[in-house]
């Protein structure tokens, strides 16, 4: 199958660049990592009042753009080569995805317009501290009572959850892991956020003390096809910044001169490029064609989200050291951007499960009898 961007598709791209060109240089990048929120609130605002980049993947009848996955995957991708700070993917993918996927119209009736349209700023609480997005082990859980449901425990690795003001959580209830919705005004919930190697994501701790939820949908046999949603959406992130980390080095490789020649010019060198090159398609490849199943919702979806979490982290990865390297000292001062790619390859891989958890899941998938 031939996975391409459509002409509109490509113009949503090329439009995003333009802009995060000239609204998200590495000047501003630092600057909007440094704000409250951990982004440009302006930027943000013109990201979804101009190009609706949170209503995208959302149902017209819930306040969206009616598109698909793909067009969010585009963004992401732009906004991963900019490293952009925003919260696009825990708020317009994580948080939004969690509640169409829950089946339950009166909540996305309730809150997909405002995530829709960048008002309101989406989280989901899922991971304990050892950082597994996992249905088997789920760190908070959920009691019933009197007056609804009761979550106790500790959220980690929350995107945007310190200031998210639509607070989703995943707990364990007795009849199997569930969704659930929480106030995040409620005093039992004490939100923090953490210290991270990648200062332009935002993550934060949610500790939830006797807290009052209310379900959303009726169970959580969905949470699967999320999380690879969510992994779907991290390969396209990767992909910008392994694009970008390949652009700048092949850029350096052009004017550094060294013996009288650019170091561009060396046979060693441009083979070193050029398998950085494969990296960046090869993992292009994999990023697409998940999104496309994502989109549609099909049944490769698993094996495609697998295989683009375990490839595109490792491409980043790869490309993103080569750039230290052929950029030599310049790389790791504070000035240079190549560090905060290195920084940003580093983070991705670990965020949703770890490359070789998502290659164990595809082992699993196509020798399930070895499984175990």
């Amino acid at each position: 199958m031939h996975f391409a961007l459509t002409d509109e598709q490509a113009e949503l791209a090329s439009m995003l660049r333009d802009l995060l060109d000239k609204r998200s240089d590495s000047a501003a990048v630092r600057r909007a990592a440094g704000e409250p929120k951990g982004y440009d609130e302006s930027l943000w605002s013109v990201l979804c009042e101009q190009v609706g980049v949170a209503a995208l993947a959302v149902p017209e009848e819930y306040g969206g753009a009616g598109y698909s996955l793909v067009e969010t995957c585009v963004v992401l991708e732009q906004l991963g080569a900019s490293l952009t700070p925003s919260p696009l993917l825990g708020s317009a993918v994580l948080a939004a995805q969690a509640l169409l996927l829950s089946g339950d119209e009166a909540a996305c009736a309730d809150l997909l317009p405002a995530i829709a349209a960048g008002e309101s700023i989406g989280a989901l609480v899922w991971s304990g501290p050892e950082g597994e997005w996992s249905t088997d082990v789920v760190p908070i859980t959920a009691s019933a009572s009197d007056a609804g449901w009761v979550l106790r425990g500790q959220g980690t690795f929350v995107l945007d959850g310190d200031h998210a003001n639509v607070l989703l959580v995943v707990a364990q209830s007795p009849d199997g892991p569930a969704v659930f919705r929480v106030d995040p005004s409620d005093p039992l919930v004490r939100r923090a956020a953490v210290p991270t190697m990648d200062q332009t994501l935002r993550l934060a701790t949610v500790d939830l003390e006797g807290t009052q939820a209310t379900r959303i949908g009726i169970d959580g046999s969905f949470l699967p096809a999320l999380r690879d949603v969510a992994v779907t959406a991290i390969a396209a992130m990767q992909v910008g910044a392994a694009e970008r980390c390949l652009e700048m080095t092949v850029d350096y490789a052009k004017e550094r001169v060294q013996f009288g020649r650019p170091i561009g010019s060396f046979q060693a060198l441009k083979h070193r490029m050029a398998d950085m090159l494969v990296e960046v398609e090869t993992a292009r490849s994999a990023a697409w064609a998940a999104a496309a199943s994502a989109a549609s919702r099909d049944g490769e979806l698993p094996e495609r989200a697998a295989l683009a979490k375990a490839w595109c982290s490792e491409a980043l990865t790869t490309v993103a050291a080569e750039t230290v390297q052929l950029h030599g000292g310049i790389a790791i001062t504070w000035e240079h951007d190549a560090h905060l790619y290195f920084k940003r390859a580093h983070a991705l891989s670990q965020l949703f499960g770890q490359p070789h958890r998502w290659r164990d899941r595809l082992g699993q998938m196509w020798l399930p009898e070895q499984a175990g």
